[in-house]
């Protein structure tokens, strides 16, 4: 006679379960979730250790990531770079510290010196979860993802199971873990930022939020996702180097913004030398939107660049 010893698994009625009046938390506002996982990916020389090592103070400060992202729940962080010397490290850090007006003496910013971390296989996962376990830091970074393994990234077996440990890491001692990693290099054109990151498709699947930097007409765009909440507005990034001693990334201009006046001149260029054209043919020409469209249209309007006649519309200069 066989007998089941397993006990059943506990459930609870979804009207039993403990509500919160703002589900969503940031560790940084918009950017990234409190203890969430995810990753920052872009192609290489994109800036994504700049990126992270700016997100990584900013939560060990509790100053504004990019001077523009709040840090509602600044606290310790943990870092490893396998790439980066420990000099170069110190210097962009302080690069960036200085540029706050920071000083590095007080700062929880912990740095892993070990020359191999490989978190496929033991002792390097306990000796890392160890290491959180003492110093309980609000975030975790890991740069890059690739230094971190010798598995085959396009097995999904194997990347589940290490990705499982990184989950493990955030549930344990609630923190957030942020994974830079690459995209492909044949990614398509087109391809949505998260589809191209290099490996298994689990990797994107994985990430509670994802950051992505790429190159678009030789500038950096920065834009995000998020499981739980909306997207942050992409915007433009630059490397500020004009002072060695202070290098740092800065928010440079709002991608919409800059697309909307892009956009008006397209409207005036197709509307010059008296040239008149119906909102549906300006469409057809600009291959844009209608609600865009609408906008722009608006906005040159009120501004007396173009005025709308009974045949369609016309520059009013």
């Amino acid at each position: 006679m066989l007998v089941d010893n397993h006990p059943s698994l506990p459930v609870v009625r979804v009207a039993d379960i403990a509500t919160e009046a703002n589900p969503q938390r940031w560790l940084i506002d918009q950017l990234w979730g409190a203890s969430a996982v995810g990753v920052i990916g872009g192609a290489p020389k994109c800036s994504k250790t700049w990126l992270a090592l700016d997100m990584s103070l900013s939560v060990a400060t509790g100053t504004a990531c990019l001077e523009r992202y709040q840090v509602p729940l600044p606290g310790p962080v943990l870092i490893y770079l396998a790439e980066d010397s420990l000099a170069i490290v110190r210097e962009r850090v302080e690069g960036i510290a200085r540029h706050r007006g920071l000083a590095l003496d007080s700062v929880p910013l912990h740095v892993i010196t070990a020359p191999v971390l490989r978190l496929d296989r033991q002792p390097h996962r306990a000796q890392l979860r160890e290491t959180a376990r003492q110093l309980r830091p609000r975030l975790l970074l890991l740069d890059p993802l690739v230094r971190l393994h010798g598995i085959d990234e396009n097995h999904a077996g194997e990347v589940a199971q290490l990705l499982a440990y990184f989950r493990s890491l955030q549930r344990e001692l609630d923190l957030s873990v942020v994974l830079v990693h690459h995209t492909r290099k044949n990614a398509a054109g087109g391809t949505a930022a998260g589809l191209g990151l290099r490996g298994s498709s689990d990797i994107h699947a994985f990430g509670d939020s994802n950051l992505y930097l790429r190159r678009t007409r030789d500038r950096l765009m920065l834009s995000s996702e998020h499981r739980a909440a909306a997207a942050a507005r992409s915007v433009y990034l630059e490397l500020v180097a004009t002072n060695a001693k202070t290098t740092h990334l800065a928010v440079s201009g709002d991608v919409d913004g800059e697309k909307q006046r892009d956009l008006q001149k397209r409207v005036l260029d197709l509307l010059s030398e008296n040239r008149v054209l119906t909102r549906a043919k300006l469409r057809e020409r600009l291959s844009v939107k209608n609600e865009r469209l609408g906008d722009a249209l608006e906005t040159l309007q009120q501004a007396g660049r173009i005025s709308r006649t009974p045949t369609g519309w016309q520059r009013a200069e």
